[in-house]
């Protein structure tokens, strides 16, 4: 592809005028069509074994004794495990490829989830979702990571988004899905939420085998591509770590301990404080509409259905126009007052607080195929794998707070989601702030064609 870049500030570039020769279009497709079902496979995989505990929770905090403050620490304790081994399984990444060690982490985490059919009180449950995290570390950086090694950064936004439709599709097939496994009760003599996590664990461990046969680690070593595209490719993404690191090039220790790495961090704690708490307690929030746990799991699916078609359409804007602070930001807002509206509104105008959730979620739901482009272009190599995991890892330590404070305030104010839910709904806003805040970054600007 082919395109002049003009001179000045950001805000001032007219919309770029590209042309794709036909060896890109190529290229890319065959790319696309390579890697990315078997990445969005592994993240739904990924996905309904992280997410899961929301719907087990439905009879499963009854039948071990589990408290709103237990359930959401033990299931939050899943981010610790992250935080102790993201940046250190992603540098694990960087060293050996992603073949071997993203089926490593779909075997282990398949075999940990299953596990958790077997808890019987606060403290087991706790611990096996500690282990969950370590055996999941590094899978979603490791496919930020792995994306950055096959896809142009023209292409970066749109490919984020089509790897995290898998997050949005679990999150519609997993509610009627679980709520279903949730009524085979005495199958085997087991609790259907018992069942529930052994099924929805053998799809990770048959994945575990596919990625080790099916990914290929580098460009330069896809033998499924000509040798003119091969050629082509690794130039091109060569030719953009070099512009990238004309700029400034990081070590992995430097960017570890970079205040714009930092405050990256915040803005992903914001973004994953909301996302984790909707998906963790979206569940027994319209449980308390009142409808049926088979009816609960089809309403709980209908944000992300929106949430695809958002994320998709603002991801492709997003790599049009370059304007990512914009579109990320902006997601984040109306998040917010989504959420927020939802809160205030309460469960006696149903009709309003539905519309209000599908409404935050959706935009919720788009923001980091639109927000990991803004890191990746500034980081590159190890410093990259290094920075990418402790934003990850470190902004994932929401996915602790949230639900606790969450739980912490709902028991406290008598069970009331409304009240906890308006408290959270503030943290995308902050991330909004914190983002703006950061300003442009000259790296994101457009990248000549090699």
């Amino acid at each position: 592809m082919s395109q002049a870049i003009p001179v000045g500030p950001a805000e001032t570039l007219p919309p770029p005028v590209a042309v794709i020769e036909p060896l890109e279009l190529e290229t890319i497709h065959r790319v696309v069509w390579r890697l990315m079902p078997l990445l969005i496979v592994g993240y739904f995989c990924n996905y309904i074994d992280r997410m899961n505990v929301g719907f087990a929770a439905l009879t499963m905090n009854k039948a071990i004794g589990l408290s709103s403050t237990a359930f959401g620490f033990g299931a939050g304790l899943f981010f610790a495990g992250y935080l102790v081994f993201e940046v250190p399984s992603n540098l694990i990444l960087a060293k050996i490829g992603a073949r071997r060690w993203m089926a490593r982490i779909l075997f282990t985490w398949g075999i940990v989830s299953g596990f958790t059919a077997f808890v019987w009180n606060d403290w087991s449950f706790a611990g096996i979702r500690f282990l969950l995290g370590v055996a999941e570390a590094g899978f979603y950086p490791g496919i930020l990571i792995y994306l950055t090694w096959w896809f142009p950064s023209y292409y970066r936004a749109r490919m984020v988004a089509y790897f995290m439709t898998a997050q949005t599709i679990s999150l519609i097939l997993g509610p009627p899905l679980s709520a279903w496994l949730l009524t085979w009760d005495g199958l085997f003599g087991m609790q259907g939420w018992q069942l529930l996590f052994l099924v929805e664990a053998v799809p990770a461990l048959i994945m575990s085998f596919v990625f080790w046969a099916y990914m290929t680690d580098r460009p330069r070593d896809a033998a499924w591509l000509r040798p003119e595209q091969r050629v082509w490719l690794q130039r091109r993404l060569d030719s953009e770590n070099e512009q990238r690191e004309a700029v400034h090039r990081y070590g992995v220790v430097e960017a570890l301990l970079n205040p714009r790495v930092w405050l990256f961090v915040v803005v992903y704690f914001g973004y994953t404080s909301a996302s984790t708490v909707v998906a963790f307690f979206l569940p027994q929030i319209i449980r308390a509409f009142g409808v049926s746990i088979q009816m609960t799991g089809y309403v709980a699916a209908l944000p992300y259905v929106v949430g695809l078609v958002a994320m998709v359409f603002f991801s492709l804007r997003s790599d049009r126009t370059g304007n990512r602070t914009v579109y990320a930001a902006g997601a984040c807002v109306v998040g917010t007052l989504g959420l927020a509206t939802c809160s205030l509104v309460g469960a006696d105008h149903t009709v309003i607080m539905t519309v209000s959730l599908i409404v935050g979620i959706a935009a919720v739901q788009s923001f980091g195929p639109l927000f990991w482009p803004i890191p990746t272009a500034m980081l590159s190599g190890f410093a990259a794998a290094g920075g990418i995991a402790l934003i990850n890892s470190v902004g994932n330590i929401s996915g602790l707070v949230a639900p606790t404070l969450f739980g912490l305030i709902k028991d406290a104010s008598g069970g009331r989601d409304q009240v906890a839910l308006l408290v959270i709904s503030a943290a995308p806003l902050i991330s909004a702030v914190v983002l703006v805040a950061l300003g442009h970054d000259r790296r994101l600007e457009r990248i000549p064609r090699a």
